[in-house]
């Protein structure tokens, strides 16, 4: 599971309560390490620990920035100093989650010691005027259960937003010859959101096959040795022993080619010339990487590459996803349709122990055969053209459907009418990434700070929203 830190700047304004905006500042701390929560505080900035002048500010800029957090938290201990919050906020540019304690009845003279809420109105406005994006917690107290959901979803769109913005994608081979789909504009992820494409030709991946298989000792000691190991353990097959070495010897060589580029995830051109060349497909092999928490995908599907990545950042990569075609309706189900690929999907997302065989519509070996399990999913798809781009993104339920080849589930969605049109008219294309997660809330406000427009295959807009107030 990801860890994030956040910058823990707690403000509080002259001409309310001081004392009283020190002891909240201690309650939220007090809080956030109870939590769990990894912060860093502005203690030793001033002696009240709070964020209300602008010498402090620089100083709280100059810690953060030092230790590095993905993060910012501005908690209103009273009202609140807005115009340093949103220069801090400005400065530092990273998500921004904006709170303060719910205030407390007035005193009998009708004194009031915080107007809390009063001055997250105020930091609102000016951190708009700013243009600086930020996600608002609704006002409460620290123990209501409203509070630590909206911190841990506010940590895992820190996390997208980290590994959106840090992506770099390992693409092996150009694109099948037939996939017009899967182009992608890699200036434009540069100029756009920094994302960089490193391009390397097949033959680098069929030498570093060769490398490991001949790093054979015989003892088990070799990486070689230890994935072929792996694969006993976890799949069937129905193959060759020199096909399962030669799975083994793929692995090997893109995780070996993940690390020397310094990429976050691939993509492959998967067929063909690698049939050509090696007489298997890549899918387990892939397999084997998604499950470690590397993805990798198929059909040099850069923009697939990055929904992966956003999608495990958004669940805090508690879980594997998969990737996966839209491919069929399913014969009974009005809303039912088939997600599956040739066999690339990571083991625990398995019902079954996956093996190695030949997929549909292929005459080589080296894919695995597995159902996926049901339950409740996200489906994701980071996509564009013309130089505008969004995330398709909903919910799903995986359901019984007829047995079927590669790695495959069968899902329910509300509408599938309205999604198949989404899909077609784009700007997305075939594939998407699940995961047996509902991380929806978390991509659709991670959007808002990536420049991505979010696309609900469902008119639940408003019921997000009010997930997000807290409600």
């Amino acid at each position: 599971m990801d860890t994030i830190k956040i910058g823990y700047a707690p403000t509080r304004r002259s001409i309310f309560s001081a004392p009283d905006a020190r002891k909240y500042r201690g309650i939220i701390a007090d809080k956030l390490r109870e939590l769990g929560i990894e912060f860093v505080d502005i203690d030793d900035i001033n002696d009240e620990g709070l964020l209300f002048d602008e010498d402090d500010r620089i100083k709280v800029l100059e810690k953060f920035r030092a230790e590095g957090v993905d993060g910012l938290f501005l908690p209103h201990c009273n009202f609140g100093t807005e115009f340093i919050c949103a220069r801090l906020a400005k400065d530092l540019g990273k998500p921004v989650l904006l709170w303060g304690p719910l205030d407390e009845r007035p005193e009998a003279d009708g004194t009031r010691l915080r107007d809390t809420q009063c001055g997250l109105f105020a930091t609102g406005k000016v951190l708009r005027r700013f243009q600086v994006p930020f996600t608002y917690m609704t006002n409460c107290r620290v123990d209501d259960p409203v509070f630590e959901r909206g911190l841990r979803d506010f940590l895992a769109v820190c996390n997208v937003v980290k590994t959106f913005r840090a992506a770099r994608i390992l693409q092996i081979g150009p694109r099948p010859y037939e996939f017009y789909s899967t182009m992608y504009n890699e200036g434009e992820l540069i100029e756009k959101f920094n994302i960089e494409v490193v391009p390397v030709p097949l033959p680098e991946l069929t030498r570093g096959v060769a490398a490991a298989k001949a790093e054979e000792k015989g003892d088990g000691s070799s990486e070689f040795e230890q994935q072929l190991a792996w694969i006993d353990e976890h799949y069937d097959r129905d193959c060759t022993s020199e096909q399962v070495r030669t799975v083994a010897a793929m692995a090997v060589a893109m995780r070996r080619m993940i690390k020397k580029y310094h990429c976050t995830a691939g993509c492959i051109q998967c067929w063909n010339e690698l049939q050509h060349e090696l007489g298997i497909m890549p899918c387990a092999a892939n397999a084997i990487l998604n499950e470690e928490g590397i993805p990798i995908t198929c059909e040099a599907d850069v923009h697939g590459a990055i929904t992966t990545l956003m999608i495990e950042a958004a669940d805090m990569r508690q879980h594997r996803s998969f990737f996966a075609d839209w491919t069929i309706r399913h014969p009974d189900e009005p809303n039912g349709e088939l997600l599956q690929h040739c066999g690339p999907w990571p083991c625990s997302v398995a019902r079954e122990r996956p093996k190695i065989c030949v997929p549909l519509a292929f005459d080589h070996n080296g894919a695995l055969t597995a159902e996926a399990k049901h339950g409740h999913m996200t489906l994701a798809r980071f996509d564009g053209d013309n130089g505008e781009y969004s995330l398709l993104l909903g919910n799903a339920e995986g359901i019984e459907g007829p047995r079927g080849k590669g790695t495959y589930v069968w899902v329910k969605v509300e509408n599938l009418k309205r999604l198949e049109a989404k899909v077609v008219e784009g700007p997305y294309i075939h594939h998407c990434t699940g995961i047996h997660s509902d991380v929806v809330p978390v991509l659709y406000e991670s959007c808002k700070y990536l420049g991505i427009k979010p696309d609900l295959y469902d008119p639940i807009e408003e019921d997000v929203k009010a997930y997000l107030r807290g409600e």
